[in-house]
């Protein structure tokens, strides 16, 4: 199941137009890149719940047969948390142990391995790992020689950490894991679901996944790390290129655009641009005459003004850039939500 409901606050004012699971990560929704690695797996049923700008998300992944899996979707009228969401799939899992990610992974954590952790330890719930060198930005995990968990800290302050290890948001679960979520309540797994499990001395573990890519594209610095690793090739998303031109891009001959740089379908690109990487410009994006962008990311359909210089920015989707500004470590975006 990929957990797709939130309202995205952290990535506003990008997501005031555009759901978080289809924010691109080079060009590509990132749900499309989560379907891939899913069914990489061999999973080829999928839920998924929808509730902010939740048409948007329908239109986009369809059925999954695009994909080739099949999604099953659950639209939530109320938000009812990250268990809560789950629990009304439970006939759609039946019997089976099931995973369970977030929408803002993008990752290659070894779900194969997770899972035979799980199914060896027999346990309720298993969560995915890795190790950040600075964890005061996220779920740390404590866990002892064998991998059962033994504790959690929140967001702990610098030197007070007792691991290395953060939670990646990727589960695996076992059908028990259903008792333990009410039905038509608010459940979150992180602050009741997990305590109760730790708590009542349940099989609970994590996997150490350790050397796996995980970013959290949730926040626009962890975006841009996200976007500049693919577009780097330090990590490598299925079925995705690396960087590059589409070959219906109209680029002029004196603009210098350098290899770091994934240009999308049909974007225009004028005369003397310049654009350095790690650099994403979107499908049916016009850069103008002499603009500037480095190290910056343009979602589609926006337009870069005549001489606009901009470094590590942000532009969201159909966004204007007057000609002659210049923006340095900005996000913006049209600001009307599109409920």
């Amino acid at each position: 199941m990929i957990l797709a409901g939130g309202l995205s606050t952290r990535l506003y004012p990008l997501t005031k137009q555009v759901p978080k699971p289809l924010v691109p990560v080079a060009g590509v929704p990132n749900a499309v890149h989560l379907i891939h690695y899913l069914k990489s797996y061999g999973y080829d049923e999928i839920a998924i719940n929808v509730h902010y700008l939740a048409d948007a998300i329908v239109q986009t992944l369809g059925d999954g047969s695009a994909f080739g899996v099949r999604l099953e979707y659950l639209h939530e009228e109320v938000l009812m948390g990250s268990a809560g969401a789950v629990k009304p799939m439970q006939r759609f899992f039946g019997d089976e142990n099931f995973v369970v990610v977030g929408c803002d992974d993008l990752t290659d954590l070894p779900i194969d391995r997770l899972m035979a952790m799980h199914e060896e330890k027999r346990a309720v719930a298993t969560i995915g790992l890795v190790v950040r060198p600075k964890v005061d930005q996220y779920g740390v995990v404590v866990v002892d020689g064998d991998g059962r968990i033994t504790g959690f800290q929140e967001k702990p302050a610098p030197g007070t950490e007792r691991s290395k290890l953060v939670n990646t948001g990727i589960y695996a679960f076992s059908p028990e894991i259903f008792d333990r979520i009410p039905g038509n309540e608010f459940y979150d797994f992180g602050k009741q679901v997990f305590p109760e499990l730790l708590e009542g001395g349940k099989p609970f573990y994590g996997f150490d996944a350790r050397d796996a890519y995980w970013c959290d594209i949730g926040t626009p610095d962890e975006y841009r790390r996200a976007s500049a690793d693919v577009v780097n090739g330090l990590f490598s998303v299925p079925g995705t290129r690396a960087n590059g031109a589409d070959p219906s891009a109209n680029i002029d001959a004196s603009a210098q655009i350098d290899s770091n740089v994934w240009i999308g379908a049909r974007a225009n690109i004028a005369a003397n641009v310049r654009i350095t990487g790690p650099s994403v410009v979107g499908e049916d994006v016009r850069v103008e005459s002499g603009a500037v962008l480095q190290a910056s990311i343009i979602w589609e359909g926006s337009t870069i003004g005549e001489n606009a210089t901009l470094r590590d920015t942000i532009v969201g989707m159909s966004y204007e850039v007057p000609a002659s500004t210049s923006l340095t470590d900005a996000v913006v975006a049209n600001e009307e939500v599109a409920i």
